[in-house]
């Protein structure tokens, strides 16, 4: 299999992509500079996915995009961009890239990006590797035991369904499950984030653009709908739509019609929409922010994934599932939980849910000293039983802590006491929804309620820019 190529002039950056790509078992090249790979492409040499910073010494990562498209038009093409570089992200999305990488970019969200521009690469060459299976969902209680047989009674429909989850319940492994069961299996199956793409690029990362639409439009590119044609389109984070795309998203649903963007002619596009949420779009319906008329569209089959904390008896076994998954991936052998450490582990809350505790399990491989685990071994942070059930008493001592931070501040530092609490209250926010993340920017923003682009401006603000990385690293 040919490796993934990064080209950044940012050593920094290139590291934690070949990093992140390599725990994936995905190789990787990197280079420093476009003229770096258009010489290895001008030998003969040819990666599966090629992702690029836009701005570099000498030529651009635009110029390298171009000569892609130009001379191996089915190899996918991710460009990296700044936030603030806005217009060139856009030059790039309509000049053919498969997808653009907002920096600071989550590194799970950049995995991602690889292996569907990967699978969709194989789709149009009628190669689907089968040396890449889908991960499986594990669970043995009654709680997801309802889930397993649900998707069975759906195996032979092409129903609508909505998935209502909190994050890290492992949604987009649910939907996957419906499409690999269902009539539509050997056709694509494409996810994508409403959430983590800006309102401004959505509308054409769902329906395409034609030729000429915009300034700097050179090429037509298909959306996610036509790329999902015959197969199954994911919408995850359904709830964060923009009311615009609300209004597209269900004329689509009632025909199956859509308009590229610039477009005149209808594009007919056969597909299963699959919409998944955190949210209560029930509440958002009546506060005015999501369309009523689209949530019943929406809600032909509803899916309720349960939160890690219904599902306790589950824990032993899916941490023993990755335990022996980091295992694989880091070359050694598994390590084992003692019964006190799977019994403590049982008694936490985990608002992360299976990708907190799985993100666990990685940081036990590499960081506990043996081979056998117990409650020593454990992060501090859930030593000290800070999500524990038995800690239900924690509002009100934290009020009482509050208020005497308050009472002290009001006398030592007056003018300053609500900027100072604030800036503390937020950072302790962040840190926590980080630490339950594994250091995932926009699975931290979900589960604080805020946006990507919130939560990347307050890290900045409060100088928790380190964090990321400490987590990353472990």
């Amino acid at each position: 299999m040919n490796p993934v190529w990064i080209i950044d002039d940012d050593r920094s950056i290139r590291w934690e992509l070949e990093k992140a790509l390599g725990r994936e078992n995905l190789a990787a090249n990197s280079f420093c500079s476009a003229d770096e790979a258009l010489a290895s492409l001008g030998q003969g040499q040819q990666p599966q996915v090629l992702i690029s910073d836009i701005r570099m010494p000498g030529s651009s990562g635009l110029d390298l995009l171009r000569h892609v498209k130009e001379h191996f038009p089915g190899l996918p093409v991710i460009i990296m961009t700044a936030y603030s570089d806005l217009d060139s992200a856009v030059a790039a999305f309509q000049g053919g890239a498969f997808e653009y990488l907002p920096k600071p970019f989550d590194v799970d969200q950049a995995v991602d990006l690889v292996r569907r521009a990967i699978t969709q690469a194989a789709h149009q060459n009628g190669a689907i590797e089968e040396s890449s299976p889908l991960p499986e969902i594990l669970g043995q209680g009654a709680a997801l035991q309802e889930v397993f047989r649900a998707i069975g009674r759906l195996s032979q429909s092409h129903a609508t369904v909505l998935i209502n989850g909190e994050s890290g319940t492992g949604k987009e492994l649910v939907a996957r499950a419906l499409h690999r069961h269902s009539p539509r299996r050997d056709a694509p199956f494409i996810a994508i984030n409403t959430a983590a793409i800006p309102r401004d690029l959505l509308e054409s990362e769902l329906f395409g653009h034609e030729k000429g639409a915009f300034t700097g439009a050179g090429a037509q590119r298909r959306g996610r709908f036509e790329q999902a044609d015959n197969g199954t389109l994911f919408l995850d984070e359904i709830g964060d739509m923009p009311a615009e795309l609300q209004t597209r998203l269900l004329r689509v649903l009632s025909d199956g019609n859509f308009y590229r963007v610039g477009g005149h002619q209808p594009v007919k596009a056969n597909v299963r929409v699959i919409a998944a949420t955190h949210q209560d779009l029930e509440g958002r319906v009546k506060e005015g922010l999501f369309r009523e008329d689209l949530f019943h569209r929406l809600n032909v089959i509803r899916l309720r994934l349960p939160p890690l904390r219904e599902r306790r008896d589950d824990i032993p076994l899916l941490a023993k599932h990755f335990l022996q998954k980091s295992a694989h991936e880091l070359g050694g052998e598994p390590k084992r939980l003692t019964d006190a450490a799977l019994k403590y582990l049982q008694g936490l809350d985990f608002p992360g849910n299976v990708r907190q505790l799985e993100n666990l399990c990685h940081w036990l491989t590499v960081m506990a000293p043996g081979q056998s685990i117990d409650v020593p071994d454990l992060p501090a942070e859930l030593r000290d039983g800070l999500e524990s059930t038995a800690r239900r008493d924690l509002p009100a001592d934290w009020n009482v802590a509050l208020a005497s931070e308050a009472d002290r501040l009001l006398a030592a530092a007056p003018g300053a006491v609500f900027d100072t609490l604030n800036r503390e209250f937020e950072a302790t926010l962040i840190r926590r929804a980080l630490n339950a993340t594994g250091g995932r920017r926009v699975d931290a923003a979900q589960l604080l309620g805020i946006g990507r682009n919130t939560i990347t401006r307050k890290i900045q603000e409060l100088g928790l820019d380190e964090i990321k990385a400490d987590i990353d690293d472990s």
